[in-house]
């Protein structure tokens, strides 16, 4: 029995993008197979945090979102966050902390870290491991990236603002169901 195809239109790292969907096809299978591999599948239960992604600006597990639930919506991926030539400042300091051991875990904590950066103004070690919450990691045993999320933390609280105003506050626990 072959299953009605729909399409659902979002905007995905910037762009306005339409693809062909099933009604049950999860977000994480969508954006594979369409070629954006950098979100992970790990779990596929919404406890690991390597399929993240940011929904609206929110940490959402692409696993649990069903693809057509992100029409209209804007979907960002680790594809968005930064380059192998030209990495974000966390990625960076993910390289220069030897935060990185098998990488699979890292897509999800970028886009975990990428939201609590651009929501939060007030970045105390409990409103990150809020944020950080649920991106899980079996190699490193968390030091190696506490240690490059902090550092990249305090350098933007010591950078002069540049960004607008905050969106509305939503806890990575909050944004990921």
């Amino acid at each position: 029995m072959t299953k009605t195809t729909h399409t659902v239109s979002f905007t995905l790292n910037g762009e306005k993008k339409t693809f062909g969907t099933r009604p049950d096809e999860k977000l994480l299978a969508l954006l594979r197979r369409e070629g954006y591999r950098g979100t992970k599948y790990g779990c596929g239960q919404g406890t690991c945090g390597a399929c993240t992604v940011l929904l609206d600006g929110r940490a959402t597990y692409a696993c649990l979102l069903y693809a057509m639930q992100a029409e209209g919506r804007e979907v960002r991926t680790i594809e968005s966050a930064g380059t192998f030539d030209n990495p974000s400042v966390f990625q960076k300091e993910l390289v220069a902390a030897g935060a990185v051991q098998c990488g699979y875990c890292i897509p999800g904590m970028v886009m975990s870290a990428t939201a609590l950066m651009e929501t939060e103004k007030v970045l105390e070690d409990e409103i990150v491991k809020e944020y950080m919450d649920g991106n899980l990691c079996r190699c490193t045993g968390y030091e190696k990236i506490w240690v490059a999320l902090r550092k990249t933390l305090d350098r933007q609280a010591a950078a002069p603002a540049k960004k607008p105003a905050a969106k509305s506050k939503s806890s990575a626990k909050g944004g990921k169901k």
